[in-house]
């Protein structure tokens, strides 16, 4: 861990700490979800909370704080006692895409104490039926054949499918256009309608539409196959090298937590997310379960801010 992470206490006050939290937890713990209610990173953080509670035999409240870009959820937990009462659900926006868009009030990696990756979804590159493409390769050429710029949905700008097709025109030299919406509902709904012509939705989304038709998945945006779509290749290995745009997921405490809670934290959180109702149940929803070492998820984070500046510095994104 980090050294700056560490306090320097006088002996007899450090005893006392660890002493008061040998009867952790003592109340309930809140869970900070930096996302609406609803989707895919609030049902994982709600999964999580659930099986914490049991384990822990205290409750684990929810709180969900949303808005920009999972910044505003994240900046609370950043500023909270680091007591182990106090968690966060971060992921690929709140400290991954957002630092490299703007300046925040928070450092992602230096303002928290990181405890443990917990899954990852690739969101998958599917579009409307009407475009006469069944591959990544046939889709660049049929773009760069027509007078008229294909066009992607997202979330709205700085989103994991907004940066995801920037990724895509960077590497491919395809010029497809951005049309952002509010939320990823919206944006999904107008690639079903025809009104839009593809969008890189998240796989759990995106699964049932692309079995019945009314979509058609062309790959995954991982480094790895997805287990939920074996037969599906990865945007990378259809000839875009280094493609690689995954939802992560992870859980933070505030900055300053001691050695001996985060010790604590972390066996807790591995437990839940090692445990066999939490891994089939991820799965079901397009998840990947993951788990890694605190050192193992700062430098995680350190490295996705720094591939995700690149990205804007070479495309000229503007943050909203």
């Amino acid at each position: 861990m980090d050294s700056r992470y560490l306090p320097v206490l006088p002996a007899l006050f450090l005893c006392t700490c660890v002493l008061a939290q040998t009867d952790w937890p003592a109340k309930p713990l809140r869970l900070v979800i930096p996302v609406a209610p609803g989707g895919g990173t609030d049902y994982l953080g709600r999964m999580l909370a659930q099986k914490m509670a049991e384990n822990l035999g205290q409750a684990v409240l929810v709180d969900n704080r949303s808005g920009a870009g999972g910044s505003i959820g994240a900046l609370t937990v950043a500023r909270a006692a680091p007591d182990g009462y106090t968690l966060l659900l971060g992921y690929t926006a709140s400290h991954g895409i957002n630092p490299a868009l703007s300046k925040l009030p928070y450092d992602p990696a230096a303002d928290f104490t990181q405890v443990s990756l917990i899954a990852s979804a690739p969101n998958v590159l599917v579009i409307h039926p009407s475009i006469p493409a069944k591959s990544v390769q046939e889709l660049i050429v049929f773009a760069k054949g027509r007078k008229e710029p294909l066009r992607y949905a997202s979330a709205g700008i700085g989103s994991a499918p907004h940066m995801s097709g920037e990724m895509f025109n960077s590497l491919s030299g395809t010029n497809f256009v951005h049309v952002p919406y509010k939320g990823n509902g919206p944006a999904l709904n107008d690639v079903l309608g025809g009104h839009v012509d593809l969008i890189f939705a998240a796989l759990p989304a995106a699964l049932q539409h692309g079995k019945t038709g009314r979509l058609r998945m062309l790959a995954v945006t991982g480094l790895r196959r997805a287990s939920q779509v074996p037969d599906l290749p990865t945007v990378h290995e259809s000839g875009l090298k280094g493609f690689n745009t995954d939802q992560w997921y992870g859980v933070l405490l505030p900055p300053k937590a001691t050695p001996a809670l985060l010790a604590r934290m972390h066996r807790e959180v591995l437990s839940v997310v090692k445990s066999q109702d939490f891994v089939e149940k991820a799965q079901g929803q397009g998840f990947d379960v993951i788990g890694s070492s605190p050192e193992q998820f700062r430098a995680h984070i350190v490295a996705e801010v720094a591939k995700w500046k690149r990205l804007v510095a070479e495309v000229g994104i503007k943050a909203e």
